[in-house]
């Protein structure tokens, strides 16, 4: 019994002494105003990648030739040029977009999916990236001359 007597007040100083204690608030840290939005990078509507000026003339049969041979062994499993694919369709894109930004996204189209907002929202429309096809810039300008064929059609 004695035991019991010491045991108690004991348990009772333990319980006591394990209390917690109230813990103060994290300061705030200094932020930004709501009404400022984050810096994000210029976008042209030239779109991002090593293209900057292309200069049009009269359509160029031989380069359409070229760009038909390419965009069909190299877009056409994801692209057709009237109807929507794992791709969006091609027809009419020559009128939609500069030719810088159809070749950029062409020839980079990994960034352009990060930082072009239109290549953005085409990302989130067909849920698939569109993958660099080893083309180089030459190749790039003789599919964009096929297209310009299709659009001029």
């Amino acid at each position: 019994m004695k035991k019991l007597f010491l045991i108690l007040p004991l348990s009772g100083l333990l319980l006591f002494s394990c209390k917690e204690k109230p813990v103060e608030a994290p300061k705030p840290t200094q932020t930004a105003p709501l009404s400022e939005k984050p810096k994000e990078e210029a976008v042209s509507d030239k779109g991002i990648g090593p293209i900057t000026e292309v200069k049009l003339g009269p359509i160029d049969q031989n380069l359409v030739k070229k760009g038909k041979e390419i965009f069909d062994s190299k877009c056409a499993s994801c692209h057709k040029l009237e109807e929507k694919y794992v791709g969006p369709p091609l027809k009419g894109v020559t009128k939609r977009r500069k030719p810088e930004w159809i070749m950029n996204m062409i020839l980079n189209p990994s960034e352009m999916e990060q930082k072009d907002p239109v290549a953005k929202q085409l990302l989130s429309e067909y849920l698939t990236q569109m993958t660099f096809q080893n083309v180089s810039q030459d190749d790039a300008r003789a599919i964009l001359e096929y297209l310009r064929s299709v659009d001029e059609k």
